[in-house]
């Protein structure tokens, strides 16, 4: 119900999930996806009714005796035991859905309480077990942590636990692996194809990520606006697609094997407003130069975190630097300490002004704030970075306002012109941010960053929070401004699909340090270091030809752990490791004694 008129979401939509099958659901945000899940887990709001329809569930430990839970009321006892006992769900984003006071163990034990009760040891006991089924490698210790004290990966494997603890017959997994890297990904993935097996539970899977649809799905269902445009088995949906709105959804997804030049296909389009192309130099120089940039948190006497660990690379002017890695792998540490969000201990960050060079970390006082217009950012989570207080030409024009940019009639004039430049009707300005969607937000936010015409943006992944749809949209956009304004973008991401249709040159950071970068198509046809190698094998690809290889991802203590490597990459002391040339401004860390021979042998 909205503003008092019955607004039908979900309409007359019908699937099975078998037991120990998954059915993946799939659609854009706002499809209608959330919703068929909070109706069968009866966590509707409270202006959610179903009107008709039924939602029948077959408990397999009780003889397969049905009970409709359309009809039961969502706060009854009936429904209070199915919910968390015989139906588990686990959530999009783990921070928000696990109590910031409460320890992992005691959430875990708390749903185990509820529907299995057992003597207080014993509880404690169960829970480490299931803690350890889920890969914590320590669950006795980890039963005491806290969830800000958990990486985004085990954060989600404590949510599995808590889901799985009472071995429900259905999991309901909504976009579990949306907000994380790949290699972490594949591990989350892997996990919840091991304890279907184990416990026999059938699987609905909410994604709009068609890569984890074909490696984990059995049955897909698309839905686009609260209807099923086409629905069958796995085979069917991706060597046969029959409906335009699916085949659309395949061809918004970025791919490795995309040709040069060749654009996303957004279902739909974004037109901004022409603009005059720049002059390009024929011999791209650098914009930005980054030297030894180092970062220690916590420590003072010692023994800190290295979240940056003597970085350099250059960006060159008018093209996109990807900048990839794992959550902790010191990518966006190394945009803030650029933005001078935070303090670097050593190294230095060089501006080329056509004035001249501009030491970006000497800079204080006003100029400083003279300086802060040449660089800009686009945040990772369009609803925490905009003011939910500010309409959208507040937002805009706030950077106006602080540089003291023109009248107040030439700053609504500017804005009107970035809102046309970015695909929105002016006709918004006075609206918040909660009544745009994701990809509406993400592009206010681009806007604002665009406001003082910055020469370099640091995107610090803009694209992570979208649907695959609306993250089409997105990118070409990116594209687009780029090629018109002469943009440099240092694209910070974990998602390498995104970054091979974005960037002219990568760069591949793990444990705070650079260990390989190059031209995009020699870093991913002749990968060198295997950190970058098992980045890509970790990539669910929308292709049943070429499937996952859980076990290559996943296998020995993570991806970024230098003990996996070869010698050659490790290195008998920190200091014996440094920057191999294998030619093409193609290079890779490794020990100083290796030649380039000896590391693509390796």
């Amino acid at each position: 119900m909205l503003h008092g008129q019955m607004t039908e979401v979900v309409k007359g939509v019908s699937l099975r999930v078998s037991a120990g099958r998954t059915v993946a659901l799939v659609g854009e945000s706002g499809s209608g996806k959330t919703v068929i899940s909070q109706s069968v887990m009866g966590l509707l709001p409270r202006n959610g009714v179903i009107t008709s329809g039924s939602l029948v569930f077959s408990d397999p430990d009780k003889d397969g005796k049905s009970v409709d839970i359309a009809g039961l009321p969502r706060d009854g006892k009936k429904m209070r035991m199915l919910r968390g006992g015989r139906m588990g769900m686990v959530f999009q984003e783990p921070m928000s859905s696990l109590s910031p006071v409460h320890t992992i163990g005691n959430q875990i034990e708390e749903a185990l309480q509820l529907h299995r009760p057992h003597p207080r040891k014993e509880a404690r006991a169960v829970t480490e077990q299931m803690l350890g089924m889920v890969g914590f490698r320590d669950p006795q210790r980890s039963y005491d942590r806290y969830p800000f004290e958990l990486s985004g990966g085990l954060r989600q494997r404590a949510m599995l636990a808590m889901a799985l603890i009472c071995h429900p017959a259905l999991l309901i997994a909504d976009e579990p692996t949306t907000a994380l890297d790949v290699t972490i990904q594949a591990q989350v993935l892997k996990l919840m194809k091991e304890l279907q097996r184990e416990f026999g539970m059938a699987i609905l899977l909410i994604t709009h990520d068609l890569g984890v649809v074909a490696n984990m799905a059995d049955e897909v269902v698309v839905v686009y606006r609260g209807e099923v445009m086409e629905a069958g088995p796995v085979e069917d949906i991706f060597r046969r697609p029959g409906h335009p709105y699916l085949k659309a959804l395949l061809k918004a997804s970025p791919d490795f094997d995309m040709p040069p030049g060749e654009r996303l296909v957004a279902l739909r389009g974004v037109t901004s407003a022409p603009v005059v192309k720049p002059i390009r130099e024929t011999t791209p120089k650098p914009l930005l130069s980054v030297r030894g940039l180092r970062k220690t948190y916590g420590g003072k006497k010692g023994g800190g975190v290295i979240a940056v660990d003597d970085v350099s690379f250059d960006v060159l002017k008018g093209q996109c630097l990807g900048l990839v890695g794992e959550s902790g792998s010191g990518k966006s540490t190394v945009g803030n300490l650029i933005m001078r969000a935070r303090s670097a201990d050593a190294g230095s960050i060089t501006f080329h002004d056509p004035a001249g060079p501009v030491d970006v970390l000497a800079l204080e006082g006003a100029a400083l704030k003279a300086f802060r217009p040449r660089l800009q950012m686009i945040f990772q989570d369009p609803v925490s970075s905009l003011s939910p207080r500010m309409t959208v030409l507040d937002i805009i024009r706030e950077p106006l306002i602080i540089q003291g940019r023109g009248s107040e009639a030439e700053q609504k004039r500017r804005v009107v012109e970035l809102m046309d430049c970015v695909g929105l009707d002016p006709r918004f300005l006075t609206r918040y941010p909660h009544s745009f969607s994701g990809g509406q937000r993400q592009r206010i936010g681009i806007a604002r960053a665009l406001a003082l015409n910055p020469d370099l943006i640091i995107c610090d992944e803009p694209v992570s929070a979208l649907d695959v749809s609306v993250q089409a949209q997105i990118l070409n956009l990116l594209k687009d401004l780029q090629s018109s304004l002469g943009l440099t973008y240092l694209f910070v991401s974990h998602n390498l699909a995104v970054v091979h249709y974005m960037a002219e040159r990568i760069a591949v950071m793990a444990r705070g340090r650079i260990v390989e970068i190059g031209p995009r198509d020699a870093l991913f046809r002749h990968p060198a270091h295997p950190y970058t190698k098992c980045l890509l094998r970790a990539v669910p690809l929308p292709d049943l030809d070429r499937p996952l290889d859980f076990d290559i991802a996943t296998s020995g203590g993570g991806a970024s752990d230098p003990a996996t490597w070869p010698a050659a990459f490790r290195g008998t002391a920190r200091d014996r490791l440094e920057m191999i040339d294998l030619g093409g401004d193609h290079w890779v860390l490794a020990d100083r004694g290796c030649t380039a021979h000896d590391v693509t042998a390796a």
